[in-house]
């Protein structure tokens, strides 16, 4: 095996290594092929150039490696490669003195089987029994629960 090709492997091995830790993280096929890639590249320059070549490929697979996860972490990576945007949804309640079974109110949105609906001029989430129900139809109150209301078509 040509030094160039366990160059290559070593390269490799890291750059999967920096997926693992930036863009999938937990234990998957990137971080195991990217350890076992850099163990193969090490291993080979051992077996096929000697004890010397292997020794320095180990020094600077190790070297590299250092500096490398030193700057991705250091230069703040995490904020250039991550999601920064943050999930504000709430859980809507509502006073279940305003709505009644049997109440009349208007689609707002398309239910498809949920979606917005105006009953008692109170607007909440309802979802569909009978399937999708066009935006601005007649529903009536099946079932009130406790984030939402169960509608039908009037």
């Amino acid at each position: 095996m040509s030094l160039l090709a366990i160059i290559l492997v070593i390269l490799l091995g890291i750059i999967l290594l920096l997926l693992e830790f930036l863009i999938f993280p937990g234990f998957t096929v990137f971080g195991i092929g990217g350890f076992l890639a850099i163990l193969f590249g090490i291993g080979a320059a051992y077996y096929f150039h000697g004890a010397q070549t292997g020794n320095y490929a180990l020094l600077i697979t190790v070297t590299l490696s250092v500096i490398t996860m030193y700057f991705v972490f250091k230069q703040k990576t995490w904020k250039k490669v991550g999601l920064e945007s943050s999930i504000t949804s709430r859980n809507v309640t509502f006073d279940h003195e305003q709505i009644h079974e049997g109440d009349i109110g208007k689609t707002i949105t398309r239910l498809n089987p949920i979606g917005k609906v105006m009953v008692n001029d109170v607007i909440l989430e309802g979802k569909s029994i009978s399937g999708f129900i066009d935006e601005n139809t007649d529903v009536v109150v099946i079932k009130v629960l406790t984030t939402q209301i169960i509608v039908k078509p009037k």
